[in-house]
């Protein structure tokens, strides 16, 4: 018999599938046909998508604490009516004005219903003991551009991206809505301060204040997102910058989904006996690494470069939620999440221009900012203590 908790799991994972696929992932198959459409440039497009991004760097901390005073169903569920309301304005955008519009509602979306509302929800219902939890949700959402694209660009071709749109918002009342409301237990356990573990093979240094700490960790995150957003961007086309042909920087690309569900296994059954300062670690590493390779090898080390950068980008993703968790505790974690993820939403939101405009100019050799930001935040991640306690914010 399936436990409570897995069905919890499983639920969120399946709905943080769609909110991903269908708005994160969603302009990457209909920028170009609703550029066209609507007579604008791509760039538009994905401007607008970046305003959505920073509006969810808004309204995140918000979220976040409605969900820690009442636990995340209600949030979650919400958040899929607010993303088929941005999805239905979408498709009826006739114009730069609606499309903002429409694309900052989607934002507001995104604040309440990807993976910090989800990993805030857990960490409500489990406390200390949700770090399995939320590697679970990751597995199953880490298919979310494998499943979601093909959808979307099956539906672009057969009914035109504004029926894409009205599709993926009609799932998000059929599927996500009734999961999220349904599904997900309304009830919450007292938050207790989480117990302290032995932590192998990660050092044990003097506490740093507070207000450092959570600095530490606003930085790793923004540096690791930023990351990983240009790479999302940009990955085929740098990889030809490095002397790789097309089939080949795109077949090293389609490695990063399932490296990225490698290292999510891998913190899963190995690293989750060890402290997930440890993951983090070894996983902030990874990315200065293949780039490392693939710069002083250039085309040979493609699948190398997209190996190492999966894998890292899988096991981080965890980190995000797992480390404020184990440094911090459940208490007030998700008011604490939406603050830590201002900036790495506004990393986010500014890294396609940003990576673009250094490829433009330095090539393969942009490949040196994301070295240094994974190096700097390796660095971060070493003054952390594993043993420190921190009283809420």
């Amino acid at each position: 018999m399936i436990s409570r908790t897995t069905l919890v799991v499983a639920t969120l994972g399946g709905t943080q599938t769609l909110a991903w696929g269908s708005t994160y992932y969603l302009p990457a198959i209909l920028a170009a046909p609703m550029a066209d459409d609507l007579g604008v440039s791509s760039g538009v497009i994905f401007a607008a998508f970046s305003a959505a991004l920073v509006m969810a760097a808004f309204l995140g901390p918000f979220a976040g604490r409605r969900i820690d005073r009442l636990g995340g169903r209600g949030v979650l569920a919400l958040s899929n009516l607010i993303f088929a309301t941005g999805l239905v304005l979408l498709a009826a955008a006739q114009g730069t004005a609606m499309l903002v519009a429409a694309w900052l509602i989607v934002g507001a979306g995104m604040a309440l219903g990807l993976y910090e509302a989800a990993f805030s929800t857990l960490a409500r219902l489990y406390g200390s003991e949700a770090r399995g939890a939320i590697t679970g949700i990751t597995l199953i959402a880490g298919f979310a551009s494998t499943i979601c694209w093909p959808i979307s660009a099956w539906l672009e071709t057969e009914l035109g991206w504004r029926w894409t749109c009205i599709a993926w918002a009609a799932a998000h009342i059929a599927i996500g809505f009734p999961l999220n409301r349904f599904v997900v237990p309304a009830s919450v356990q007292p938050v207790e301060p989480a117990t302290e573990r032995p932590a192998p093979f990660v050092s044990s240094t003097a506490p740093a204040p507070q207000t450092a700490t959570i600095a530490l960790l606003a930085f790793v995150f923004a540096a690791t997102w930023f990351t990983s957003t240009a790479m999302a961007a940009h990955l085929p086309g740098l990889l030809e910058l490095a002397g790789a042909t097309p089939t080949v920087a795109l077949t090293a690309a389609a490695l990063i989904g399932p490296t990225q569900v490698a290292g999510r296994l891998l913190e899963f059954g190995v690293l989750r006996s060890f402290h997930p300062l440890l993951s983090a670690r070894l996983a902030a590493i990874a990315h200065p690494l293949g780039a490392v390779v693939v710069l002083g090898w250039g085309a040979p080390a493609a699948m190398v470069f997209a190996a190492l950068h999966g894998g890292g980008n899988g096991i981080l993703t965890i980190a995000k939620g797992t480390l404020p968790l184990a440094i911090f505790g459940p208490a007030d974690y998700g008011f604490r999440q939406g603050i830590l993820m201002v900036p790495a939403r506004f990393a986010q939101a500014g890294a396609p221009l940003l990576f673009a405009l250094l490829m433009e100019r330095y090539g393969a050799s942009a490949l040196l900012l994301t070295t240094v930001l994974g190096l700097a935040s390796l660095a971060a991640l070493l003054l952390l203590n594993p043993s420190q306690k921190a009283q809420s914010i």
